[in-house]
């Protein structure tokens, strides 16, 4: 029979322990846009690493949305790809950046950011609790509704639009991020 040494056997228990939690701070670590998304950092530090929210992350700057989005939170954002930008009309993002615009692009960011920590696994708890549909008051002070389309969870906003979480469980320290396909808009 193999025995190892008391200070050898403690040794190779811690060492063991290390490997399996790095394993499993790792396993949290999620690939958006081509960069890691740590939950170790807050929202805003995670989403300028990611190459598919550039537009994000510019409205959120020209928002003046940095400072309390790297608060303590927590926060569930629903955030946008670039490609969702895109969906929208000509001329509506450089109209929304404009300096005279910047409460409606606040409105329009914080209609995409739910206060607490909402997991998918938690959202689904929700819609399955709502006879399949959940609502969510915004930070922004609207509604919006999450439902179940198959294996996939969509949110819509105030005029019937829907969007698709594409990666779900994005882990950050203030709070959970859901990227989606399509920017939702509160009423008018």
């Amino acid at each position: 029979m193999f025995s190892f040494k008391p200070q050898v056997k403690s040794t190779c228990f811690m060492l063991f322990g290390l490997l399996f939690a790095g394993h499993l701070a790792s396993a949290q670590v999620k690939m958006v846009g081509g960069a890691p998304m740590y939950p170790t950092k807050d929202i805003v530090a995670n989403a300028v690493e990611s190459k598919d929210h550039t537009t994000l992350v510019a409205a959120v700057k020209a928002a003046d949305l940095v400072p309390t989005l790297q608060s303590e939170g927590p926060f569930t954002v629903f955030a946008p790809t670039n490609a969702a930008f895109d969906k929208l009309p000509e001329g509506t993002i450089p109209m929304l950046l404009a300096p005279e615009n910047k409460a409606k692009l606040q409105a329009v960011l914080t209609y995409h950011v739910v206060p607490g920590r909402y997991s998918a696994t938690a959202l689904m708890e929700l819609v399955r609790k709502g006879g399949g549909k959940a609502t969510l008051t915004t930070a922004q002070g609207g509604s919006l509704s999450v439902m179940q389309q198959g294996k996939s969870l969509v949110v819509r906003d105030a005029s019937g639009n829907t969007s698709t979480v594409r990666i779900a469980d994005v882990n950050q320290s203030n709070g959970v991020i859901h990227v989606v396909d399509t920017v939702i808009l509160p009423a008018s």
